[in-house]
Order: C-alpha cells, then sequence, then structure tokens
C-alpha cells in the first residue's frame, strides 16, 4: 500500500514529503558529479572523439531507458525502485537479481565520489591525505540523511543548482581558450584519423560513458516519500534527463579543447585542471572551480547515500536482508541503519589500496566501473520487467505510459546489451568479482526463504 503522511514514524512506511522540484533536484543532483570526474578516465582508451561516440551512444540508451523507467516508477512507486518492479514480473529471484545489482551501483558508487571530493580538497590542502576527507564526507552526510529526508532533499536541491551554476560557469571562463584543433587532436584513441583500430577504445570506454548519467534512476527509490508520485516522477525525470544531457555534452567538449586534454585524462580533478591552462594557477576563478565545484560532487553523494540506504531498507523489509536493517530511527523516521551499512562497504573500499593497480586502472576507475557493472544489469532486468508486465497485467493502472512503446524500451534493452558485453570484455577481473558477488548473494538468498515468507506484506510487490 502506498503510505500516508500520518503513518507513524515507528512503522516500516515512510513519509510522503517531497514535491516535483525537490524530486528534479535529487534525479539530477544524485548523477552530476558525473560531469566533474570520472568520465575523463574515457579518454585514455578512446581519445576525445571516440568518446564523444561513446558518449552519444549511451546518450540514446539512458533517454530511452529514463521515458521507458518512468512507467515502472509510477505505477508501482515502491521503495526498492528496480527490486519492486522486477519482483512484480518475475518473482522473488527476479527480484533477486534486481536488488542485488541496484545495491552494487548504489553501494560502490558513493566512495569513488568521495574520493574525487577528496582530491578537489586536496588542491586545496595538499598536505592532507584525500581519503581522510572521503571518510569525512561519508560521517556529515549520513547524519545530514538521518535527521530526515525533508531536510535531505532541501540540501540536495540547494546543492544542486550550486552545481549546475558552477558547471556553466566553467564552459563560459573556458570558451575564450578553446579550440577545435585541441579538441580533435589524437581524438581518435591517439590517432588524428578514425580507423579500425579505435574502435576497440571506443567501447572500452563504455563505462565513463555510463558514469555522466549513472544512478538518475535513484530517484524512483524516493518514489514512497514523494507526494503524488505518479504526477511528480514524470516530471522529474523528463526535466532531468534533459539538464543531464546538455550539461554532459557541454563539460566534456570544453575540457577537451583547452590545451592537451591527454594532461587530464587519468586524475580525478579534471576540470580544475582544464580551467588552470586558461587562467593560471593563482586565478580566483580556478579557486572558486574548486571550492563551488565542490557541491556538485556534494550533491551526488549526498544523493546516492539516500539512495543505497532506501535500497537497503526495501531490500531487508521484503526479506532479502537481514530484518535488522529495515528498522527506522524513533525520532526521524528515516532508515538508520541501512545509512550505516552502506557507510562501512563505502569506507572499506576507499581504504582498499590494493585495488590500485587490480586490472589496471586506478582505484577510482575501478569503484567506477563496478558500480556501472550493476547499473547495467539493473536497467536490462527493468526493460525485461516493463516488458513483461505489459503482457501480464494490462490493466495495472499506468497514468504514464513509456512514449513509442515498445521501440524505446526495446533500444535501451539493445543498448544495455551492448554495453554490458563491452564492460565484461574489457573489465574481466571485475566481472568476476562481481559474479563471486552476485554467488555469495544468491546463498544467502536460497538460505533465507522463510525469512521472506515472514516478511510484511506489500501490495507493490506482487499481483496477487
Amino acid at each position: 500500500m502506498t503510505p500516508t503522511p500520518a503513518t507513524p514514524r515507528t512503522t516500516s512506511q515512510l513519509q510522503q514529503v517531497l514535491g516535483p522540484f525537490q524530486l528534479w533536484g535529487i534525479a539530477v543532483g544524485l548523477v552530476i558529479s558525473g560531469e566533474y570526474f570520472g568520465w575523463s578516465y574515457g579518454w585514455n582508451s578512446a581519445g576525445t572523439l571516440g568518446f564523444l561516440v561513446a558518449t552519444v551512444l549511451v546518450a540514446t540508451m539512458y533517454t530511452t531507458f529514463i521515458f521507458s523507467f518512468t512507467e515502472l516508477s509510477t505505477a508501482i512507486p515502491h521503495a526498492g525502485g528496480p527490486f519492486a518492479y522486477a519482483r512484480r514480473a518475475f518473482g522473488a529471484t527476479g527480484g533477486f537479481v534486481a536488488g542485488f545489482a541496484t545495491l552494487v551501483e548504489f553501494v560502490f558508487a558513493p566512495p569513488a565520489i568521495a574520493l574525487a571530493i577528496g582530491a578537489y580538497l586536496h588542491v586545496q590542502f595538499p598536505g592532507v591525505d584525500p581519503r581522510y576527507f572521503a571518510l569525512g564526507a561519508y560521517a556529515i552526510f549520513i547524519a545530514l540523511n538521518w535527521v530526515g529526508v525533508g531536510i535531505a532533499a532541501a540540501f540536495e536541491l540547494f546543492v544542486t543548482l550550486l552545481a549546475i551554476f558552477e558547471l556553466l560557469m566553467f564552459m563560459g571562463v573556458v570558451a575564450p581558450g578553446w579550440s577545435l584543433a585541441a579538441f580533435t587532436a589524437h581524438g581518435w584513441a591517439g590517432s588524428d584519423r578514425f580507423s579500425a583500430a579505435a574502435v576497440p577504445g571506443i567501447f572500452a570506454s563504455i563505462p565513463f560513458a555510463i558514469w555522466f548519467f549513472l544512478a538518475i534512476e535513484g530517484a524512483a527509490m524516493a518514489a514512497e516519500e514523494a507526494r503524488d508520485p505518479r504526477h511528480t516522477i514524470p516530471i522529474a525525470y523528463t526535466g532531468g534527463i534533459v539538464t543531464l544531457v546538455v550539461l554532459a555534452f557541454g563539460v566534456m567538449v570544453f575540457a577537451g579543447g583547452v590545451g592537451d586534454w591527454r594532461t587530464i585524462a587519468n586524475i580525478n580533478d579534471p576540470l580544475p585542471q582544464a580551467m588552470k591552462v586558461v587562467v593560471g594557477a593563482d586565478s580566483g576563478w580556478l579557486h572558486m572551480l574548486v571550492w563551488i565545484g565542490l557541491f556538485g560532487l556534494v550533491a551526488s553523494f549526498h544523493g546516492i547515500t539516500m539512495g543505497y540506504s532506501r535500497q537497503i531498507f526495501a531490500l531487508a523489509r521484503a526479506g532479502y536482508l537481514p530484518p535488522w536493517f529495515a528498522a527506522l530511527s524513533p525520532r526521524f523516521g528515516t532508515p538508520h541503519r541501512a545509512l550505516l551499512a552502506g557507510g562501512v562497504v563505502g569506507i572499506v573500499a576507499i581504504f582498499s589500496d590494493e585495488w590500485v593497480s587490480f586490472g589496471g586502472q586506478t582505484l577510482t576507475a575501478n569503484i567506477v566501473t563496478m558500480a556501472v557493472l550493476g547499473a547495467i544489469v539493473m536497467y536490462l532486468v527493468s526493460m525485461a520487467s516493463l516488458l513483461r508486465l505489459r503482457r501480464t497485467e494490462p490493466n495495472l493502472p499506468r497514468s504514464y505510459r513509456a512514449p513509442f512503446y515498445p521501440v524505446f524500451p526495446a533500444i535501451a534493452f539493445g543498448l544495455g546489451l551492448v554495453c554490458l558485453g563491452a564492460m565484461v570484455w574489457f573489465n574481466g577481473l571485475l566481472t568476476l568479482l562481481f559474479l563471486g558477488l552476485m554467488a555469495v548473494a544468491y546463498g544467502y538468498f536460497l538460505a533465507t526463504g522463510e525469512q521472506r515468507r515472514r516478511a510484511a506484506p506489500d501490495a507493490l510487490l506482487s499481483a496477487d
């Protein structure tokens, strides 16, 4: 049943307090750090032009996906998001696959963002280990999410608006130093001309193009906390995907056309370093970018922290994780234990220095790739759920229907398969790690059937 504002805080139901503008802020804020860092690693394998091709492909996938995914999130407004859709479409095992994949995405994305926050602050305080800044970010934003979703969403909207302003300011400041020649130099995997040799690099760069848009679907996990989700979520998602596509291409093109883009292809703070080429190391613009630019990272870190806590909470409430994680704070009505659980995993990842050489990539690149693997699996299961529910539950109330059905979900599914194939091919060791974690989780799933049977009934998880 959809919760009501009067539901007591001590139950397993969340409070409905979010409007469409707040949901838009969550949808954009979840993702916007992807415009600040992470994506530039794609230049290493593809070059600027090759990565532009990969980004067009991925942007097409996300646009068709979001317009299709919105139908699910409005018809089944549930904190579990993709887990709830797959559970309703394919039963308990389908729910497990989608829930595990979403959990990997939302638990592994925050440590990558926290490391970028540390890198940005390290520019101002070079004597401090960036990991300690990352640890501080976890402490602050777990606490902020603990004290209430209304406060958390208001903060998310504020920092998201500042982050958008900062990205526009970055483009304006570097524009006088931009040149097409600089952007296209060595643009095809180190070559000035396209050839068949550039194709593998384009596919290898796909995870970092996905980072531009990763986690926009997380706004669906706030559906139980939205006022009138069947109308507010479509507004939030439509505005969100348009905002992010414009910013992604703008940032990538402007950053790549100032100086030698190869110098910022393997770092966590590409925008400050790109701006430095134009305005110099001592410019007030640069220091402003570093400080205000933190808002973009903070917006995503804060939003995804909100998202992973709702996913852990929903899985625990349905019996897929220990019920202990489904408790709500008696004072604030927030999933405090779920917040702490995801934080522990993220902090362990941040301090796992041995990952730096794992697969030949940096720690941040590996964490990004792991999160993207989870996301792509979840996207595929979600589109399959949409197609199945259209057949099995034609009378399910749908205030919003995917446009150009079944073309849009089919495009999203097909491009998702392409992305997954490329990621598995170029990230074999991380894929094995992902599958190993899934095998362990599936063992727990098989051993806890009675726990799921004892879980409180949820009308949104079943068509019965």
